[in-house]
């Protein structure tokens, strides 16, 4: 018998938490909580969960600084963060500081337990695979241990990161659509309305890993009207 998904949220507003805990509890996971930024950091340390859900404001420690505080010491976690709809800049931090992706606040339910769901799945998918990539003539990725080089510069990386080159390394020949990344590395049905930016925020941070100029992209390209393209020779 397989052991049972174990998320954590980290959510101080009680009707909040206790909603989440009963909707994922019902649909199978295994569920723990924890209401400041400090005991959330302490139980996502322990390396005994699945998926973490996080809010950005809360006590003690916001959620922004305990999402830099796991990625310093696991970069493979799965991690969702929880925002109020305006606060886009945070947003955008979030997803810079290594969250897979962000549900604004209020979030349906529904689509939420989809998006946990894709997340799982596609994490497992990036960690069952090996590879490397090398990008010009300077630019090497190990994609199992979630690094790499850029001649004597070493680079760390995500397993969304990683995933994100390994695809568009794949389809080199053509560019690839936001809304394909969206199907192919978060899981998304390609059906669903999701508002989302963290595609765009994903790419924004790569090109300042890899590219000598991210403002003027050599190698992670945009091609107007059509998506993104690697051109990795």
């Amino acid at each position: 018998m397989s052991r049972k998904i174990r998320l954590l949220i980290v959510e101080d507003e009680p009707a909040i938490r206790a909603g989440l805990t009963d909707v994922f509890v019902f649909h199978g996971y295994e569920v723990e909580t924890a209401t400041t930024g400090p005991e959330g950091l302490s139980k996502a340390l322990s390396g005994l969960f699945d998926l973490i859900l996080l809010d950005i404001m809360l006590p003690g420690m916001d959620g922004l600084e305990v999402c830099e505080r796991i990625r310093e010491r696991d970069r493979d976690q799965p991690i969702i963060m929880l925002t109020a709809r305006t606060s886009d800049n945070d947003i955008v931090q979030g997803l810079s500081l290594g969250a897979d992706d962000y549900v604004a606040k209020p979030f349906s339910v529904a689509q939420l337990v989809l998006r946990v769901q894709a997340v799982l799945r596609r994490s497992r998918i990036g960690a069952a695979q090996e590879d490397c990539i090398t990008i010009g003539d300077s630019i090497s990725i190990d994609t199992r241990n979630l690094c790499g080089t850029r001649g004597s510069e070493t680079l760390t990386f995500t397993r969304r990161e990683v995933e994100i080159l390994r695809y568009l390394h794949a389809n080199s020949d053509h560019p690839v659509a936001r809304e394909e990344l969206l199907a192919k590395i978060w899981g998304y049905a390609r059906h669903l309305e999701i508002e989302t930016r963290t595609v765009d925020i994903h790419i924004a941070k790569l090109r300042r890993k890899i590219e000598p100029n991210p403002s003027e992209p050599r190698y992670l390209v945009t091609v107007r009207g059509a998506g993104y393209r690697l051109l990795a020779d």
